[in-house]
């Protein structure tokens, strides 16, 4: 049954990608020289997690558009995506190209990889934002994210806090006007159907009827921080940091926006 989840996920992902990325950060090339004036900046706030990765093997779990693998890459990595996107994967080599970069990206569900790709001599998994609720079980990612890395590797996880994907909503558009409301339930587990994320940036869809749009519908599983801890940890890999990060925004100050995880392969 997951299986058929994913797929479906999946697809919306090879739906429109390479369109709504074009639309948002221009052509490859044009995305490519805006990376390589700054490769430090695509990565921040974390490249002060990662390190210097020059002569690392590293490999970006659902990496989508690559534009993090090519920051990598010009930093001197040797950096592999991992992503079910035929469409992502467009987008990210022709950046890679773009950048005159080596980028290895290989299309997969990442839970049914080839014994080949879990080759146990990564430095470094990194994944980051909206990646950990297309999973209805965290134990299986997290063990591939285990098998990739070597011994003493690290684990790089950045995600939006739980406390504002699923307890609090807010509307309103300036400080003036914000309102927070505590409506959520922390404790959910059912499934949401929502639009993937991509498809803010593909206007076509703005006026489209709900047929148009059922293609671009995924699945999700929005966990909580402690259910994410307990799953990393047990899969052989030792927590050094969580890092609880706030709104940018005057008028969100104080709720937590996002959260940083690393962690090392023992």
């Amino acid at each position: 049954m997951d299986t058929e989840r994913r797929e479906s996920n999946g697809q919306a992902w090879n739906k429109s990608a390479y369109n709504a990325w074009t639309n948002r950060f221009g052509t490859p090339e044009k995305a490519a020289a805006k990376i390589a004036a700054d490769p430090l900046k695509k990565l921040d706030p974390l490249h002060q997690y990662i390190g210097d990765v020059k002569g690392k093997k590293v490999v970006n779990l659902l990496g989508s558009h690559g534009s993090k693998a090519v920051a990598l890459a010009l930093l001197g990595a040797d950096t592999t995506v991992i992503d079910i996107s035929e469409s992502n994967a467009a987008y990210a080599r022709e950046l890679a190209a773009a950048a005159d970069v080596p980028l290895r990206y290989v299309v997969a569900d990442v839970l049914a990889l080839p014994n080949e790709e879990l080759c146990g001599d990564y430095d470094l998994v990194f994944t980051e934002l909206g990646i950990l609720h297309y999973f209805t079980d965290l134990n299986p990612f997290f063990a591939v994210a285990s098998q990739l890395l070597k011994k003493g590797g690290k684990l790089v996880l950045q995600d939006f806090h739980p406390v504002s994907t699923k307890l609090i909503s807010s509307q309103g558009k300036s400080q003036a006007v914000r309102k927070h409301k505590v409506d959520g339930d922390y404790f959910d587990v059912t499934l949401e159907v929502t639009e993937v994320a991509y498809s803010k940036f593909l206007p076509e869809l703005r006026y489209a009827n709900a047929e148009e749009r059922a293609p671009f519908q995924v699945s999700l599983r929005k966990w909580t921080l402690g259910e994410i801890v307990t799953a990393i940890g047990s899969q052989g890999l030792w927590i050094q940091q969580l890092i609880e990060e706030p709104h940018a925004e005057e008028f969100d100050r104080g709720i937590p926006k996002t959260f940083i995880i690393t962690a090392e392969k023992l």
